[in-house]
């Protein structure tokens, strides 16, 4: 398993080894000790959740209040996506920044996002199948979305016709979640993040 971070702090991509043989593959998609190795502490496990998305569907930005915020594990079993990271954290080096994964069924790449980030992907095949391991279960009072096709954000989604649900399009933009006081902090974050080295796992 290789573990390298992506160019948003807090972000990782996840590349697992794959064991094949005229029977089928094996691999190791998630190992709670590699990853906290590398991110410096452990996904606390809250929530295990499955997304499946016609092609072209959009969905995203998604993030939650910090705390507790909702650090996210995502891998896709079935199809393919491109799952977008957005530093959403006011104050960050790399606000307002995004980074595209291609996850797929073929090298079984996963991202990893910690608390405070947004989330959000594109589906590139029909019955494009997603899985996520959360920190956190879902509160939907603590739960916010800024628009996935916000032209500041200038996200370059592979879909002619992005589909978004009633919720998403009728998001913010980036600004005008900072400007209601939506977005959490970068401070707050890693402080957030830090504490998590010293709390014991679930």
């Amino acid at each position: 398993m290789k573990i390298r971070p992506l160019s948003i702090e807090g972000a990782w991509e996840v590349t697992p080894r794959l064991h094949g043989d005229p029977r089928g593959l094996f691999l190791e998609w998630y190992r709670f000790d590699r990853l906290a190795e590398a991110v410096g502490h452990p996904l606390r496990l809250a929530q295990a959740n499955l997304s499946v998305s016609a092609r072209d569907v959009v969905r995203g930005i998604h993030f939650a209040d910090v705390p507790p915020g909702q650090a996210k594990y995502v891998t896709c079993v079935r199809g393919a996506v491109l799952d977008v990271v957005v530093d959403v954290r006011v104050g960050s080096p790399t606000y307002g920044r995004w980074e595209a994964v291609r996850l797929d069924d073929t090298d079984r790449r996963a991202v990893y996002l910690a608390e405070g980030l947004g989330h959000g992907f594109c589906a590139l095949t029909d019955d494009a199948t997603l899985s996520y391991l959360c920190s956190a279960t879902y509160n939907p009072a603590a739960e916010h979305t800024v628009h996935p096709l916000d032209p500041d954000l200038g996200i370059d989604w592979p879909a002619a016709s992005p589909l978004l649900s009633e919720r998403d399009a009728a998001a913010p933009r980036l600004a005008q979640a900072r400007d209601a006081g939506l977005l959490p902090g970068y401070d707050a974050c890693r402080s957030f993040t830090e504490a998590s080295a010293t709390r014991p796992s679930l």
